[in-house]
């Protein structure tokens, strides 16, 4: 994974790129059991851009190595992440919608895939920023979601999110 450095009024920034994808089939939505490192639960499949592949190609190949699956579209519906100010660095993720795809369903690594009812958002067990943003995938328009990351308190400190039609 590369990290960008942006020098902003002699302070450097830490950026690094990441992509969710959010598949979707009839009313269903595609998770993984994730159940390693700090961050376990129901997520998206997604992850770490490989420097020099871009936002779409990181997603088609993340999509494939988690879940087995080949995206016939993408849309790039929003960008999220988090941000420390302590730490200047920028945690960046292309969030994309995919609802045409091929392919048999295969576990990996990062999870068991599962199609979970979209009216079930609310009961499965994932963390609250994902539960959050998942119905910005589902409605018309793009949107920003931006976390601030507390690093002192090891938590998120505030959230705006613009949404655009």
């Amino acid at each position: 994974m590369k990290k960008y450095l942006l020098e902003v009024n002699n302070m450097t920034e830490t950026i690094k790129n990441w992509v969710n994808i959010c598949v979707l089939k009839n009313q269903e939505i595609l998770l993984l059991n994730r159940q390693h490192d700090n961050f376990p639960g129901w997520i998206p499949p997604g992850g770490k851009v490989e420097f020099p592949e871009s936002f779409f190609e990181a997603a088609l190949r993340e999509l494939k190595e988690e879940t087995g699956l080949t995206a016939l579209n993408l849309e790039l519906k929003g960008i999220s992440g988090f941000t420390n100010s302590i730490g200047n660095e920028r945690f960046v993720f292309y969030d994309f919608l995919c609802t045409q795809f091929t392919g048999e369903l295969s576990t990996s690594d990062e999870g068991e895939p599962k199609w979970w009812n979209l009216k079930d958002i609310d009961k499965i067990p994932m963390q609250d920023e994902i539960r959050k943003r998942l119905p910005l995938y589902l409605r018309k328009g793009s949107f920003e979601s931006i976390n601030y990351w507390d690093d002192n308190k090891k938590c998120i400190s505030e959230n705006k999110t613009i949404l655009f039609d």
